[in-house]
This record gives structure tokens, sequence and C-alpha cells, in this order.
């Protein structure tokens, strides 16, 4: 039996559309749901193993996608969400009553990602959004409770998946922190 990732991706990995232009995402209510509206695709959709990030029940991963934050907005019930934890740089806004995140926003317009939301376009019935490219601080997954004698297992079924396993983000998007970075310290130069 394939070892488990994410609903999402256990069959294989989907591809996205190009044409793809936005939907809905719904919380778990049966009723009175949470809905978010993005008005484009997203990008640099991954799986992810960090803890903080929203999983289905027994899913040792999130999958997880940016969307421009002038992108996205509530449109039903936004009264129901409530921001799981303050203290932390992205901002997880989850329904009150299932629990799950329905996106998360970084308020510090000193990140690097400011401007971008994070979102699980699993939540969504609409297909077509960017597919998931690779597989970000796979080993947190230590952190929730997965032997490390499994690990090996999971990076060789996250790379049959095409899912590259990271113990950080992918390398482009390394590459876009330390360039804000340098560039707020005034370093950066160009080729």
């Amino acid at each position: 039996m394939a070892v488990a990732i994410h609903p999402s991706v256990d069959g294989g990995v989907k591809p996205g559309r190009a044409d793809m232009a936005g939907g809905t995402l719904h919380c778990h209510c049966a009723s009175d749901k949470v809905e978010v509206t993005l008005a484009s695709n997203t990008a640099h959709n991954h799986v992810c193993g960090c803890s903080l990030c929203w999983k289905p029940e027994g899913a040792p991963f999130s999958v997880v996608a940016v969307v421009p934050r002038d992108k996205l907005s509530v449109t039903a019930n936004e009264g129901k969400l409530k921001i799981v934890d303050e203290s932390k740089t992205i901002q997880r806004y989850a329904c009150a009553d299932c629990g799950v995140h329905m996106y998360g926003r970084i308020e510090s317009k000193e990140h690097p990602f400011y401007g971008l939301d994070f979102v699980h376009t699993e939540l969504s019935d609409d297909s077509g959004w960017s597919a998931p490219g690779f597989a970000a601080f796979v080993s947190s997954i230590i952190e929730q409770g997965t032997p490390p004698s499994k690990m090996d297992g999971i990076r060789a079924r996250l790379t049959e998946l095409t899912l590259e396993p990271y113990d950080c983000l992918s390398p482009p998007l390394m590459d876009a922190i330390a360039t804000h970075v340098a560039k707020s310290k005034g370093t950066y130069r160009e080729a």
C-alpha cells in the first residue's frame, strides 16, 4: 500500500488548467457555510508538513497555495471566521464552528509574502486549480507524531508523486525571500 500524503494527491497529482479564473472555497459546516471567493487561479501550490497548516483528518500533510490578496474575498458567513493564533506571522482565519482554515493572511508589509493569501483549494468544488509542485517542511511531520523511521518512505512517495521534498520552501520561493531581504538591506544587484 502506498504511503498516504494527502487525499488530493494520494491518487496522483492532478494537473491544473491555465484558463482557471477562480472559484469558491467552502468550510465543512452542514449549513451556513463560510464561503471564500478567489478571483484568480492559485500559485505555488504545494504539500506542506508544518504543524500550523490545516489538514484533513488523518493526513500528515496539508496542500496549500497562494492567491493575490486583492483576489480573495469572503462572500458568505464572514462572521463565523476567527483567527486561530494572532501571534503567528500568517493569520489563519478558520470557521469557528467546523475549524476549517479558510485562508491565511500576512499583515506585515515587511514580509516577503505580504500581498499573498494562503488557501486550501481542496475546499473547492471547482477543478483546475494550480497543481501542487513540491513538498515543503517535510521533516516537520515528525513533530506531529510521524516516526523518523518512516521518513525515507515518505520522501520516496513524495518523489514518486513528482513533489520534490524540501525541509524549507522550494528554491524559487527561497530565492524570492532572499531577494526581498537583499533589497531591504540595499545589497541587491542585478546580473
